[in-house]
């Protein structure tokens, strides 16, 4: 050792130096774990595929509304929630109804008998003659509330009116306002003086139902009331307008700015995965203040089709308030989007911008000053998932523009009349749930008919009519309740969209002459509805089971 330096002194052993390449080895191993990590993420991220919604358990579709950012529900042939369903029922309280006392009491003066030709005609802009047909409505309806009566007009005959009225049920619980018009037979007495001899059925005085274009219907106010509608409600019995929105001119066209969704995984799926992904795409066009071009055509699934296959060129009409929906938002037709683009983009020199991820957020296209924004999707992916992440605190769903359609709600709105609004209503939910004892072991024999009979008994008076809402196929099945109510079934109703109604004869027109099949969605609908508007409302699960709705050990609080 004589001669050498000792090792603790040389430079590289010294302490100090030590402690700075653990440090460093230290700093090298974290780094390594970073770039692993990264390389893991990566990996994931670019094989990623979202699962598909369909198979997502059906409690989420309570909370996907609120703040749920993997849009994630399932496939359910319940309906699915529209804007309307989320307004609070006390939005109509504000609005004071017409009581008889607020009418005029004084009967229609009788004539001096010198005077009075009892085979005159009647004038049904008789202001006291007004005042008559006003009370014999409310002395007859006394389950409704009256908001306003439109004035009188001639009916089918000189001795009879039509009227309509503005209304809702007195127990109503959903936030909406309904349109009634009637048929009135007038009776002159010996003296002249006149009376309502009868009141015909729901929208039987249609002279009184017609509005003129582009102007809401003048209705007459009673002194000393209020404004009706501070807020946009819900008319179910208007006039239906839902012709298709035209750009006025070629110079509106180019100084707009459009918004277009193009292909994606989303056709031929449920409704509720139709409008969850729809309502994203309205919501980006409104957050960059866009003109939405939509394709009013829809592919039906084959869970509502009687053919059980799914089905192309289903209008949006067929199936919710397109009217309400351009008068609260820019929306345009693609098709008539594509006609105007063709003659007019190189002429003046319009440009567009492709979007192919859908990772790309409105929150980056804001900038974009191009006519045209495209987004274009792989047949793999999702509309909604644009909603997603980081843009779902930014861009909202606007639920309240879309409303279900006029025709289906008003089909509702005829058969809770032929009811008189008071009745009470069932949801009885069957079928493949009842026959599966492993999911729903008790499900069959909790809604058999003797279980039925026992449970409402202590829910639902005697003699009370009672709506049925079910999947049960079998009608008969539940002949026994006849016993104790007067049971009714939406296929009860048939006349309401065969080929002599209304409905019939409008969507025909609509659908270029072809006849439009009352599709499985169209009956959910209705049939939900009606249900909706029972004085009391039993419910399958909960009320009637305690089985769990999405099979065993899946109850919640929320779960009906």
């Amino acid at each position: 050792m004589s001669g050498g330096i000792p090792l603790l002194q040389t430079g590289r052993f010294r302490p100090e130096i030590l402690g700075q390449n653990a440090i460093a080895k230290i700093r090298n191993l974290f780094f390594s774990f970073f770039v692993v990590g990264v390389l893991i993420f990566t990996l994931i991220a670019s094989t990623y595929q979202p699962e598909d919604p369909l198979f997502r358990p059906s409690t989420e579709i309570t909370t996907f509304l609120t703040s749920t950012s993997n849009a994630t529900f399932k496939s359910d042939n319940t309906i699915f929630k529209t804007g309307e369903d989320f307004m609070a029922p006390n939005q109509t309280a504000f609005a004071d109804f017409i009581n008889i006392t607020d009418v005029d009491e004084g009967a229609v003066t009788a004539i001096p008998n010198h005077v009075c030709e009892v085979d005159n005609s009647i004038d049904c802009t008789d202001r006291e003659l007004f005042h008559v047909m006003m009370k014999a409505a409310m002395e007859q309806f006394k389950d409704i509330h009256f908001y306003k009566f439109g004035k009188p007009v001639r009916g089918s005959d000189d001795s009879s009116c039509h009227m309509a009225w503005q209304f809702r049920p007195k127990e109503g619980t959903r936030a909406a306002f309904y349109k009634d018009y009637r048929n009135f037979a007038i009776a002159r007495s010996e003296n002249c003086s006149l009376n309502v001899a009868q009141i015909g059925e729901y929208h039987s005085g249609v002279n009184a139902k017609k509005r003129k274009k582009n102007h809401k219907p003048g209705f007459e106010k009673m002194p000393k009331k209020k404004d009706m509608h501070p807020v946009s409600l819900p008319m179910v019995g208007e006039t239906v307008n839902d012709s298709l929105p035209v750009v006025e001119s070629e110079a509106s066209f180019i100084h707009g700015r459009y918004l277009v969704y193009n292909g994606g995984g989303d056709r031929c799926k449920s409704m509720d995965h139709y409008l969850w992904s729809f309502m994203c795409a309205l919501g980006e066009a409104q957050y960059l203040n866009r003109t939405l071009v939509m394709d009013l055509s829809i592919c039906m699934s084959s869970i509502y089709t009687s053919s059980h296959q799914d089905e192309e060129r289903k209008d949006f009409r067929f199936y919710f308030d397109f009217e309400h929906l351009k008068e609260s938002a820019s929306v345009l037709d693609s098709t008539q989007f594509a006609f105007d683009w063709n003659r007019w983009h190189r002429k003046n020199g319009l440009k567009s911008h492709l979007v192919e991820d859908f990772k790309i957020t409105p929150m980056m296209v804001s900038g974009v000053e191009d006519t045209l924004v495209m987004r274009k999707f792989r047949a793999e992916s999702y509309w909604y998932r644009v909603c997603e992440g980081e843009t779902e605190s930014v861009v909202q769903r606007p639920w309240h523009l879309v409303w279900k359609s006029k025709r289906l709600m008003d089909i509702m709105s005829t058969i809770t009349s032929r009811l008189n609004w008071d009745f009470d209503s069932v949801h009885i939910e069957r079928g493949e749930k009842a026959e599966n004892k492993e999911l729903w072991p008790n499900l069959d024999a909790d809604t058999s008919p003797t279980a039925l009979l026992s449970k409402l008994m202590g829910k639902i008076e005697d003699g009370r009519n009672l709506y049925i809402a079910t999947n049960e196929p079998d009608k008969s099945f539940f002949d026994p309740l006849k016993e104790k109510y007067s049971i009714h079934f939406l296929d009860d109703y048939k006349d309401l969209w065969d080929e002599n109604s209304e409905w019939y004869a409008e969507t025909t027109k609509l659908n270029n002459g072809v006849p439009v099949e009352f599709d499985g969605y169209m009956k959910i609908v209705v049939d939900t509805e009606v249900f909706l508007r029972g004085k009391k409302q039993i419910e399958t699960f909960n009320d009637l089971t305690n089985d769990c709705k999405d099979g065993i050990n899946t109850c919640t609080s929320s779960a009906i």
